[in-house]
Parts: structure tokens; sequence; C-alpha cells
């Protein structure tokens, strides 16, 4: 087994499992399968088939290993979840959405997702089309200060993109290293005890490569389309752009709960809202937070379909 599997942590799984509740005999759909932490824990939780998602090829290895150990109630399908209504045509009774980039894709210095390791400016999560790199040595001035603000929410966007665009008029700006330093140029080094001041930008620009914002978006769509009534639909995501889209979307469609007088308590509206619950935000234990600080961003949210 590839040693980032066994690395990886997924992140949550207790309250994953309790969200998404599975039962013998139901379908579920991992739509951000990585290396199988919740596909794995699903199957052993319940008699239950799980159909898992990925872009990203590099996973084959360990879907095969679930597919020897689960046989046919574990199907792997390649393709990015914002196509699930392509790629899963069956009803489902839950689906789980792990939202960002996985630990194996930063562990993995060579697919340039991190500048804690000189790699090619890549970030493609499908390994094809589009990289950072490119959007780095081509986009205009504004349009790369538009994705370091909008994405990243970096205040010194129009510094960074200005001094990318005078540093790319001499050499191709090719490395992680290479725009790391870029950054620091701008921001400086900040300390050990400080998130790494090119965090932000690294961000943006893995957000832009991957459109993840409208993935995010259509996955939700598609998973909800595919529920069938009392289907649970499960997100932890780890930035407040993502966590923006997930809470829009299952405010807009849960019931709405109206206060009829102060003499009667609130009651839920008679509308035809697609989800009849939405819970509070849920997050990491401080037990998981010791053992992966990875999660210290982690922030889960579920619903219940009419």
């Amino acid at each position: 087994m590839n040693e980032n599997y066994k690395k990886h942590y997924p992140v949550m799984l207790n309250e994953v499992l309790q969200a998404l509740a599975p039962k013998d005999g139901e379908v579920y759909v991992d739509a951000t399968f990585g290396n199988g932490g919740y596909s794995e824990a699903i199957l052993k939780a319940a008699n239950c088939r799980v159909i898992a998602l990925d872009r990203d090829n590099t996973v084959r290895q360990r879907a095969q290993e679930l597919q020897q150990q689960f046989g046919a109630r574990f199907d792997f399908r390649l393709g990015q979840f914002g196509n699930l209504h392509e790629l899963v045509e069956e009803e489902i009774n839950g689906a789980v959405f792990d939202i960002g980039v996985s630990s194996m894709q930063l562990d993995e210095g060579i697919r340039g997702f991190s500048f804690a390791k000189s790699a090619p400016l890549d970030m493609r999560m499908s390994q094809n089309g589009t990289s950072a790199a490119d959007l780095v040595n081509n986009l205009s001035e504004d349009e790369l200060a538009d994705i370091l603000y909008n994405y990243g929410e970096e205040k010194k966007s129009r510094a960074i993109a200005r001094k990318i665009v005078e540093v790319r008029r001499d050499k191709v700006i090719a490395t992680t290293t290479d725009l790391a330093n870029i950054i620091y140029s701008i921001l400086g080094r900040g300390n050990h005890q400080m998130i790494d001041p090119a965090t932000r930008s690294f961000q943006a620009l893995r957000i832009a490569v991957n459109d993840e914002l409208g993935e995010l978006q259509r996955g939700l769509d598609a998973a909800t389309t595919r529920l069938v009534a009392g289907g649970r639909l499960v997100v932890v995501d780890f930035h407040s752009l993502e966590d923006r889209i997930v809470k829009t979307f299952f405010k807009n469609n849960s019931e709405k709960r109206v206060h009829i007088s102060r003499y009667k308590q609130t009651e839920p509206c008679k509308t035809n809202a697609t989800f009849a619950f939405a819970s509070k935000v849920i997050v990491p234990t401080e037990s998981e937070l010791a053992e992966n600080p990875r999660s210290r961003s982690a922030k889960l949210r579920y619903v219940i379909k009419n």
C-alpha cells in the first residue's frame, strides 16, 4: 500500500458516519474518494453499497484494494463530482463530500500543491488542463489580483500580482519555490507560529485551476437531485468560501421556521422545501485536533431530504 494512504487521516470520520447513518441495503456516494477513508468506513458500518468518485487517477490503486475487499458493494468511477449527475444515474440514500485538496496531494510534492517542497507549479487535481503555471505566466495583472483576492482573501493581492508580472518579464515562473519567493518578497516570511504568508495565494490558484467553487455548487445540486426522500447529504469543508456556498445552499433549500406568536412555539412553514432538516455547524473534537492538526479548519454540515 502507498505510504500516503497509511498516513492520511479521514477528517471528522465519526461525525460523518453519525450524520450519514448508513443502513443495510442502501446506496451511498463518496463524492471525494481520496484515500478511501470514508468509503471503507461506510462499507464496514452497514451491508450497503458505495459509489466512489474522484477526478485524480492516482487513487485507482486504493480503489482496487477496496474492490477486492468488498466486491460488488464498492464501485469506483473516475470523474469530478461536479459531473455527479452524469457519473451517478442511480437513486441514492446519502452522499458525502470532503471539499478541497487531499493530504495525499499535499504530501506528493511533485503535484505542486504545496510550497513546502520545490516542484513544478501544477496544482491540477485531474492532471490535465490549465495548470497554475499557465495562470501565473499568462493572466493579466488584474486577473491575477482578482484570483488572489476573491479565492484567497489576500489583502496584498494587487502588490503580489504586480510583482508576478514584473518577475515573469525576465523568466518563466515555473516552480512552487519561484512563486513562494515572489510572495515572500511582498509579505515577508512570517514565523513558525503563523500560517505561512504564501498559503492564501497558493489556495487561491488551486481553487482557480480546479474550478473548486463551481464544482462544489454543481455537485451539491446533482447530489440533491439523486437523493431519495429521507436521504442525507453531508459536507466537510475547510475554508470560508466553501462553507458560505454550503451554508447558503442548505439554508435556501430548507424549510423555513416561522414564529406564529409570542405564545406559540416556532413552527415549520408548510412549503415544498427540498430539505426537512439542516444541521448546525459541527467542528472537530479536541482529541482529533491533537491527533490531526490539518483538521483545525474543518466544518461539517448535513441535511435530510424531504
